[in-house]
């Protein structure tokens, strides 16, 4: 993997903020949600990832794991300054792979922001799945275990095309049935980090006092949500932390098809 680190500064534009709070389901007006520092530094990640010298070629990847940490609640008029890189390769039993590695700095030069993507390219397997700097997830609820807050969405079709407009990530699986088919889907797919989001709202409202100010969210995703889907959101409350879990909604007694797992942990 080349030793590359891209840098920029970016900031919020409020009209493009509160389009991505409604489309994922965010409360406004608060806090920059969590999952909005990676949008301001997707150019970035987009930049490293299509440099000729990358060893891995975008079409293909799957996005397996996420970990986001906030250090501090985040204004959303201030400025931070963002920085990404890649670790690996690493083996992985369905195929190689990496990490994608990105943080943000306030104004004092403080880290108050931390991201770790895991990609796969799907090939032979490993021996070993790596941990990977993403994390393992928690599950939900085990069995016998009651959720504590239970949700369930209709997720449109047109749910890429929102997302993408205001995350800027166009990758045409998320677009066009057609696309999505012709790398294995059965329709076009949301995108990872829209589902993640979408959960990380909904966590929000299963909190008594809302997510707290400091905090790490890990999820791993388990499969995708074809668009239109209806599914259904799970929490339970453990202790310090919320176990959520997203799967299919009217499975006709079977077991559900489950899209992401994850756990939020305060810190």
């Amino acid at each position: 993997m080349p030793r590359r680190r891209l840098e920029r500064a970016a900031a919020a534009e409020p009209a493009r903020l509160a389009r991505y709070a409604e489309v994922c389901g965010f409360r406004r007006p608060g806090p920059l949600p969590a999952t909005y520092p990676q949008v301001l530094a997707f150019p970035l990640a987009l930049d490293l990832m299509t440099r000729r010298d990358f060893p891995f070629r975008l079409p293909g990847l799957v996005h397996v794991a996420n970990r986001v940490e906030q250090l501090r609640p985040l204004d959303p008029a201030e400025r931070l300054h963002f920085a990404v890189e890649a670790t690996g390769p690493a083996a992985h039993p369905r195929g190689t792979a990496f990490d994608l590695l990105t943080e943000a700095r306030d104004g004092s030069g403080g880290v108050v922001w931390r991201s770790a993507a895991t990609y796969l390219r799907r090939g032979p397997g490993g021996v070993a799945a790596p941990r990977g700097a993403a994390g393992p997830a928690a599950g939900a609820a085990d069995p016998g275990e009651e959720p504590g807050h239970r949700e369930r969405w209709h997720v449109p079709a047109g749910t890429g095309r929102r997302y993408a407009a205001v995350s800027g990530d166009r990758n045409p699986i998320h677009l066009h049935p057609l696309a999505a088919r012709l790398l294995g889907f059965r329709g076009a797919i949301a995108h990872g980090m829209w589902t993640k989001a979408r959960c990380l709202a909904a966590a929000e409202r299963a909190l008594p006092g809302g997510l707290p100010g400091a905090f790490t969210v890990r999820t791993a995703f388990r499969g995708p949500v074809t668009l239109p889907s209806d599914v259904e959101f799970t929490a339970v409350r453990r202790g310090t932390e919320l176990a959520f879990e997203l799967r299919a909604a009217g499975a006709g007694g079977h077991e559900p098809r489950r899209h992401l797992r994850g756990r939020i942990e305060a810190l």
